[in-house]
């Protein structure tokens, strides 16, 4: 990569999106400086990148499925990093569980009909298992359909360019619109994604009450998020990662730890640079630079905020 390249590249790590607050509950920080990158000037002129939208639609082709009576498991597009499955039995819930080559288990809600969830431990050995709830009072549950599929993606980055559970979107949704515009004016990836982050930095709040009282198993709505322009980190991540994928830039819903603070962000793939996952924090009023690697790697450093607690990623989605 050519030198003024890469510190483009580098300056423009901050701008990426990892949305850092609390899924359950708001941010604990300090008085911090204002982001100096929080403003919504944005071109008016065409730029070079094409802004039209690429929104990817899962499909259940039952070319590869598996059933039982309750739950029908479709992997027929699993070599697009994903897999479909339907609940169908309405009397009770129905949980998903995908343990992938890395042994990290995901557990989903089945909320019942063909929902889309990501296969994002890479090539290998995905056991997929269907369990049926069958005593509501203790949460007891039984497996009702298993079956392990070897996955060979066809693109590693398919997993986050398709929308899924957790993210998702379809070509008529607001924020897929709203991304189109944004996107307009863009010469690259990289600018896309400082237009996404700073209309969302402009235009949304923290929901203090919504984190307050959020119960497990809570999905973000994003077309609905979009509307109210309010939401907690969850609602964030989705939005923004909704906004991005249907842009074809593939990106990451995050979700882990800040010290002892559960938390969702987004991280971003740009091509030449890789994942670029700066931390950005959100605290209900300002938003916090706090990656003091990327100002030691700066060739202009600026001002930013060191803090001793890691971020850990636990699940991917």
């Amino acid at each position: 990569m050519k030198h003024n390249t890469l510190h483009k590249a580098v300056l423009l790590l901050i701008l990426l999106c990892c949305i850092q607050c609390l899924l359950l509950c708001s941010c604990d920080t300090d008085s911090l400086p204002e982001n100096p990158f929080d403003h919504t000037d944005i071109s008016t002129e065409k730029g070079t990148r094409d802004n039209t939208a690429k929104v990817l639609t899962p499909s259940a082709d039952g070319a590869v499925s598996y059933s039982c009576d309750a739950a029908i498991l479709d992997a027929s597009n699993a070599a697009q990093g994903y897999v479909m499955v339907s609940y169908t039995e309405e009397n009770t819930a129905g949980k998903l569980q995908i343990t992938g080559p890395d042994n990290v288990t995901y557990i989903y809600d089945l909320t019942g009909g063909y929902e889309v969830f990501p296969l994002t431990a890479g090539n290998g050995a995905y056991l997929i298992g269907v369990y049926e709830n069958v005593n509501a009072a203790e949460e007891t549950y039984a497996l009702i359909l298993s079956q392990e599929i070897t996955v060979t993606l066809s693109d590693e980055l398919g997993p986050y360019l398709y929308p899924n559970q957790y993210v998702n979107f379809s070509a008529d949704s607001l924020p897929v619109e709203k991304a189109v515009e944004l996107a307009y004016p863009a010469n690259n990836d990289l600018d896309v994604v400082s237009n996404v982050y700073n209309y969302i930095i402009e235009h949304f709040e923290y929901d203090y009450d919504k984190a307050a009282s959020v119960q497990s198993g809570y999905l973000p709505v994003v077309d609905e998020i979009f509307q109210i322009n309010r939401g907690i980190c969850f609602d964030y991540a989705a939005v923004m990662a909704s906004m991005l994928r249907s842009q074809a830039i593939p990106t990451r819903l995050e979700v882990g730890y800040k010290g002892e603070e559960y938390h969702a962000w987004i991280s971003t793939y740009i091509q030449d640079i890789g994942w670029i996952n700066g931390i950005i924090e959100f605290d209900g009023n300002t938003w916090h630079l706090l990656d003091p690697t990327l100002a030691s790697t700066s060739q202009s450093p600026k001002r930013f905020i060191a803090e001793d607690n890691e971020y850990i990623t636990i699940f991917v989605y």
